[in-house]
């Protein structure tokens, strides 16, 4: 692998912890949203990552017997399917013919240690991308001399 495949890397998984932080944001914003249905609940909602291959049909090359991933690709965002918390509340507005309101599956303290994770992620690739671009600039400046 080149130096220079670093920043492809690095920068998909910046890309990738973005997504990340976007749904954990979204997921804290809505966590105690209620609701009049089980239907029309908000679930909590999860990136769901994999490596991303140069070439599918790449020889392994590691002890692993898997080829050198090429950064990291975002296949989509699922939605929990964690059960909803149920609230027994009949003089709520919002309650259902039962006197139920339904609330988010999201769990704030998991939530938050992900938006933790995914900001430290983010800051450990800008650390590679600067390291990278350093070791470059010192190649560089060699060939001058």
């Amino acid at each position: 692998m080149s130096l220079s495949n670093v920043f492809g890397i690095a920068g998909s998984a910046m890309n990738a912890q973005t997504i990340r932080l976007n749904t954990t944001a979204s997921n804290l914003a809505n966590a105690e949203s209620v609701s009049s249905s089980l239907d029309e609940t908000y679930r909590a909602r999860k990136p769901v990552f994999a490596v991303q291959q140069v070439d599918p049909l790449a020889e392994p090359d590691n002890i692993d017997g898997m080829a050198a991933g090429q950064g990291v690709q975002v296949l989509g965002i699922v939605e929990s399917d964690a059960q909803l918390r149920q609230e027994y509340n009949p003089a709520h507005p919002m309650a259902d013919e039962q006197g139920y309101v339904y609330y988010p599956n999201v769990n704030v303290v998991e939530e938050m240690a992900d938006m933790i994770s995914a900001s430290r992620s983010f800051q450990i690739n800008t650390e590679i991308m600067n390291t990278a671009k350093q070791m470059l600039q010192q190649t560089i400046r060699l060939g001058q001399q």
